[in-house]
């Protein structure tokens, strides 16, 4: 014999399982490679501050096919995205308009979002700092690209990638969704922070506090101003100066930055 359920307990369990196959197929599955990650590197016998993570790593020593593994790495991870808009997308309102990223205002977001960098950039910068002196946190090698016509291309795409990313489905995704399965407005923050930092774990203890305090903001704006665009702006230039950056900053502060033989 069938139970028929109600049809707010049938929406109820098809957006849950939308939320679960929507993150497994994107940060949350992340999200449990880095819980493995950082098992492994404080079980390794070797110190924290003795290891490294290399971000936008080369794929090939041949010029051509290292530039297309790293564009095509780009445009596959975007199709994440492309399926949340798809799944937010209601008649007669776009998922663009219902999740604020629209130029509706873009005066008001990029000056928003370059507040969040302020807020975000100097604080973050410090507290990686601290963690390499502390021992707490693994010497991230953000560009270890080669130099070529279009490595700071790459590099600038695959920052817009992580705020795209990061953004429309840690934030605007995910607290359209929980809002609709009758989480409150503080479990919802807290919910995204924990999942934000816990995708960045693999980098050390200091990077999950950072993006947990990261995302304590980003989802608090978001729940004031309606809008990812301010949170996609901010990242995305934290990300550019992060990578394009590194150099500069390895020059810098050498005994910090630069990973230990």
């Amino acid at each position: 014999m069938s139970i028929i359920f109600p049809e707010a307990s049938r929406r109820r369990r098809r957006l849950g399982w939308e939320v679960a196959i929507v993150l497994g197929l994107s940060l949350g599955a992340s999200a449990v490679y880095s819980v493995v990650a950082i098992a492994a590197r404080l079980t390794a016998g070797t110190p924290l501050a003795d290891q490294s993570t290399a971000l936008n790593a080369s794929q090939s020593p041949r010029e051509w096919l290292d530039f297309t593994y790293q564009f095509l790495a780009i445009f596959f991870d975007l199709f994440a995205v492309a399926l949340v808009l798809y799944l937010l997308w209601l008649p007669g309102r776009s998922a663009f308009r219902r999740l604020g990223l629209d130029a509706t205002r873009p005066g008001r977001d990029v000056g928003a979002g370059l507040l969040l960098v302020l807020a975000i950039g100097v604080p973050g910068l410090g507290l990686y700092l601290a963690g390499r002196a502390l021992g707490l946190t693994v010497a991230v090698v953000a560009s270890p690209l080669d130099t070529h016509w279009w490595t700071i291309p790459i590099l600038v795409l695959s920052a817009l990638r992580a705020a795209l990313t990061e953004e429309l489905i840690v934030v605007g995704y995910l607290f359209t969704r929980l809002a609709e399965l009758g989480w409150s407005k503080w479990t919802i923050i807290l919910s995204s922070a924990l999942l934000r930092g816990s995708y960045h774990l693999y980098q050390g203890i200091g990077p999950f506090f950072g993006n947990v305090a990261m995302g304590v903001l980003f989802g608090w704006c978001y729940q004031r101003w309606g809008r990812t665009m301010p949170l996609v702006v901010a990242h995305w230039v934290l990300d550019i100066v992060s990578f394009v950056g590194y150099p500069l900053a390895l020059a810098w502060w050498p005994a910090l930055l630069a990973p230990r033989s």
